[in-house]
């Protein structure tokens, strides 16, 4: 029997974790970490308030626990956000994972880390887990000091780098691009979409998978996971709004040069899936795929 400690078991990944996890009790002993009340509309595991950016409530309840392996999905990943509020965003994006990597160095816990395609500049796309990267954000910044801190430390780790993710839970604290298109187009509001910029979005159920492929096969260092299909945020709209069957033509092309944003963002990012492939065995599909996987799990 596995212990395995959820840092953000109130958020998308969290839950989702939670959902996967949980139907193999036999297997693991799941524990949730997250602030205020347990949101995930379970019962079945054990759920402790704490709030992970103090240093010693954190040790603490680990080194009480002993877990086999901690999944970290507690993260500030609003990118403007992070550009204004840098102190907050470096406790919870890297002082954090410091306090993991120290404690899981003295219980033997593996920790596997959730990181992100904002770590690179955007010129190239289709990155492989050993290109260099060149952050453009505070927030990119910010999960490549958290990825330093791990490659740095003694202990068993696991980076998922993954981008976009989208998904639905129980009771959500935040919206993703796949529920706002579609929200927005149900209300026939016109929104205006960015053109320039391209990605490979992520099915929460799918970084789910890796989380516990990466636990199941010990598999340490770094993997890429997203969906398999490069598009540009525009296209990915449009194909939300061709799954749901809804009216693409309220959706606008913007430049990013017009929108204004606080942090740059990667014009151009996507992922090299091969060692995803070939070592944990899973193999992403496109996002319309899992699009329509989302939908038929969301009836």
């Amino acid at each position: 029997m596995n212990k395995v400690v959820i840092t953000g078991s109130n958020g998308l990944l969290g839950q989702s974790l939670l959902a996967l996890l949980l139907k193999e009790k036999e297997k693991y002993q799941v524990y949730g970490f997250s602030r205020g009340v347990n949101r995930s509309g379970r019962e079945d595991f054990e759920y402790k308030a704490i709030d992970i950016t103090e240093e010693h409530q954190l040790k603490n309840a680990l080194t009480e626990i002993r877990p086999n392996y901690i999944i970290n999905t507690a993260a500030m990943t609003q990118v403007d956000a992070c550009e204004s509020e840098k102190e907050a965003c470096d406790v919870l994006n890297v002082s954090v994972v410091k306090w993991l990597a120290e404690t899981s160095q003295k219980i033997n816990a593996h920790v596997v880390h959730i990181s992100t395609d904002f770590i690179f500049d955007g010129k190239q796309g289709n990155y492989k887990e050993t290109d260099a990267p060149n952050p453009l954000s505070y927030y990119g910044l910010s999960k490549l000091k958290s990825e330093q801190v791990l490659e740095k430390s003694n202990i068993d780790y696991t980076i998922l780098r993954t981008i976009l993710v989208y998904g639905k839970v129980f009771d959500m604290s935040r919206n993703n691009i796949v529920l706002w298109v579609k929200e927005m187009l149900e209300k026939k509001k016109e929104i205006t979409i960015v053109d320039d910029q391209y990605r490979t979005p992520t099915y929460v159920e799918d970084l789910s998978m890796a989380c516990k492929l990466a636990m199941d096969k010990k598999a340490t260092g770094v993997f890429n996971i997203s969906s398999n299909q490069l598009l540009s945020i525009y296209e990915i709209a449009h194909q939300i709004a061709e799954v749901y069957e809804l009216d693409a033509s309220f959706i606008k092309p913007i430049s990013t040069k017009y929108l204004n944003q606080k942090a740059a963002r990667p014009a151009k990012t996507g992922f090299n899936l091969t060692k995803t492939n070939t070592v944990l065995g899973f193999y992403p599909k496109p996002f319309k795929e899992d699009l329509q996987r989302f939908k038929r799990n969301s009836l």
